[in-house]
């Protein structure tokens, strides 16, 4: 059935408020990183008190993501991605107003809720689109991630000299709330649903045990991973989940569906993301730091904010173009091939970045190659979660692969911290060269087991996962779950 507001033909309308959504988040995430300092002295804060900015963002995200693409499958993708986005907009404007680092934090736990724009998007998208124009359409939604985190590196350094920190929030305000509005008015209603009452209980061990899981790994740095919260934490999780995928098992309408998510070709993509992750996070979180090391150090080049965020435009312009054409390449030779040589392309990159980055134009290009890798490989994930479930559960998939994206990225994060800031010399208070040459090369080496585990992805039709759903007794037998190759 048709919306009133808008015939399923004007899906470029449709998408073109999906791609602002997607890019709006992203940009959000990323913006902080490189001026997290500069937050810190606006408020007088300690730095850790500082980092969780960028925590509570993390956890916000990472628990929404999940549970608003599930509502969205049940209730209706337009509406949570009306929802989604005006979250993502009330929480910039509390920021950009916040008279303390406490109304900070609280702002970034709403924009993380923002976090739901990108299953939704996928949906719509498998929703809305025709069948030829729907790989393009999820390939470059994907890429749009990357993407938006590249150029938020970039601009924060021009927008907070201009504008001051606050100018980090009004203007996703601005956007945000706009494409709020255009998502209400413009976007039709899914004519695709999962519909039944969400199970409450899955939904609150979900969200427990990965805020067990990311806390400790994002702030293991400042407590001591010997520490007992540090374990305590981790062991926590551990319980956690084993109690989540319990209550799934047994919920009448799953939050997360694990017949699914036992699927070769679910399990195998969200390996292949959680490694992509690893990688991608720590690789654009601290080569601006390493860009911004003073000369004194023996390395680094002492560059600005602003400049140090225009060395990683070749990354966000590269994932861009790959994201325009990574569909054709796919049809050519298969999304799987194309994740596999995105995955050896980044790691590349990164044992180029440990080795070889004495003068601006190494990192210039190593910062292109990688954009080139991750945007290949960004492009094809989401293309093959989408085609490996059913249409109904589009959502939930989507949402669970960013979200074990982003679980990867904060592991990443964590691990790379721990090996620059171990390599600290005590003369200079800065992490010795070598700490950032291990560092990469350790991402180089996350990248290139993903591309390992990338070459298991099975190949398989919707209609052969669909069936093998509703086939599957509920003892949980793989009977006719096996996937079988298909041509790309």
């Amino acid at each position: 059935m048709s919306s009133p507001r808008l015939t399923r033909s004007s899906y470029r309308v449709t998408y073109a408020v999906v791609a602002v959504a997607v890019a709006s988040f992203a940009l959000v995430q990323s913006m902080t990183i490189p001026v997290l300092g500069e937050i810190q002295d606006h408020f007088g804060a300690s730095q850790s008190t500082a980092t969780w900015v960028l925590t509570a963002y993390l956890l916000s995200a990472s628990v929404a993501t999940p549970i608003v693409g599930r509502v969205g499958d049940a209730v209706g993708k337009e509406k949570m991605l009306v929802f989604s986005i005006s979250a993502l907009a009330l929480g910039s404007l509390i920021a950009a107003l916040a008279p303390s680092i406490g109304v900070m934090i609280g702002a970034r736990v709403i924009q993380g809720i923002g976090g739901g724009v990108l299953p939704l998007a996928f949906g719509i998208v498998r929703d809305e689109f025709p069948e030829d124009k729907m790989a393009p359409a999820i390939s470059l939604t994907s890429s749009l991630m990357a993407v938006g985190m590249g150029i938020g590196i970039v601009v924060a350094g021009p927008i907070i000299t201009s504008l001051g920190y606050a100018g980090l929030f009004w203007l996703p305000f601005g956007v945000t709330a706009v494409a709020a509005v255009a998502a209400a008015v413009l976007v039709p209603e899914s004519p695709v649903r999962k519909p039944g009452r969400i199970s409450i209980l899955p939904a609150v061990l979900l969200a427990a045990w990965l805020v067990a899981l990311l806390l400790p790994v994002s702030q293991g740095r400042v407590w001591g991973w010997t520490s007992f919260p540090t374990i305590g934490l981790l062991v926590a999780a551990v319980v956690l989940i084993v109690l989540w995928v319990l209550a799934e098992t047994k919920a009448d309408v799953p939050l997360v569906d694990m017949r699914m998510m036992k699927l070769p070709a679910v399990w195998t993509t969200n390996l292949v993301a959680l490694l992509v992750g690893v990688g991608m996070y720590a690789a654009f979180g601290f080569t601006p730091q390493f860009n911004q090391t003073p000369e004194v150090a023996g390395y680094g080049f002492g560059a600005s904010v602003t400049v140090s965020g225009l060395m990683m435009l070749p990354s966000a312009v590269m994932t861009f173009v790959t994201g325009l054409v990574a569909s054709r390449i796919a049809v050519r030779i298969g999304p799987k091939a194309v994740v596999v040589a995105g995955c050896v392309v980044a790691s590349a990159a990164m044992f180029l970045q440990a080795g070889w980055h004495d003068e601006r134009w190494h990192m210039l290009l190593a910062n292109g190659l990688m954009g080139l890798g991750v945007g290949l490989a960004f492009a094809c994930l989401a293309s093959l979660i989408v085609a490996a479930v059913p249409p109904e559960q589009t959502g939930v998939a989507s949402g669970m692969n960013a979200n074990i994206r982003t679980i990867g990225g904060g592991v990443g994060s964590a691990v790379m911290g721990s090996i620059v800031t171990a390599s600290i010399v005590t003369s200079t208070g800065l992490p010795s060269e070598a700490g950032y040459t291990i560092g990469f090369a350790a991402l180089a080496g996350a990248f290139l087991v993903a591309a390992l585990a990338a070459l298991t992805i099975p190949t398989r039709s919707e209609v052969e996962v669909e069936d093998a759903l509703l086939a599957e007794p509920e003892s949980g037998t793989q009977q006719g779950l096996v996937a079988q190759p298909v041509s790309a």
